[in-house]
């Protein structure tokens, strides 16, 4: 296994000494997990699903927990066979894998989860995005130096973030 340099990305990114960690965490998972299977979509720019194939697992078998920037959903059975009409059953094939497991996902931060189905042995993770209004875009107002003035939003509104940026 190799590791990637990003010295090249270091040199004009500010502030994202954590990616390396993300992507090195990233490279150890990859393919160390393969059950149960995924898919993972975006829905538009803020909103993502995440689709885990659970054939065989009710909603009491499943538990979805996100914390510290890792979404963590976990599959597990009562036990082998628990169920009364399971004895009694005679399998020739026993293909649908029912084995308990873990699956974790990095989530990015403002990422949150808005809710959870289990359809048709699908289960739906429905994920937005939601930045604080201080990290939207916004328009800066440069001063000419003479004023030692604050400085104004563009609609004449002094924001924390405007108030403390200024141009020497």
């Amino acid at each position: 296994m190799s590791t990637i340099d990003l010295t090249p990305l270091y040199r004009t990114m500010v502030g994202f000494d954590r990616m390396a960690n993300l992507i090195n965490t990233a490279q150890r998972l990859d393919g160390a997990q393969g059950y149960p299977p995924y898919n993972i979509e975006q829905l538009d720019e803020n909103a993502f699903a995440i689709e885990i194939a659970v054939a065989g697992f009710s909603e009491d078998d499943l538990e979805i927990e996100i914390k510290e920037g890792q979404l963590t959903v976990v599959g597990k059975k009562a036990g082998p066979d628990s169920s009364s009409d399971a004895n009694e059953r005679n399998f020739l094939h026993r293909g649908i894998a029912e084995r308990g497991f873990v699956r974790r996902f990095q989530v990015a931060d403002h990422v949150i989860v808005t809710q959870a189905d289990l359809k048709h042995g699908m289960l739906r993770i429905d994920l937005i995005r939601e930045l604080p209004e201080a990290m939207k875009p916004r328009k800066i107002a440069i001063g000419s130096g003479t004023s030692k003035a604050q400085p104004e939003a563009i609609d004449g509104q002094a924001t924390a973030e405007t108030t403390k940026i200024g141009v020497a």
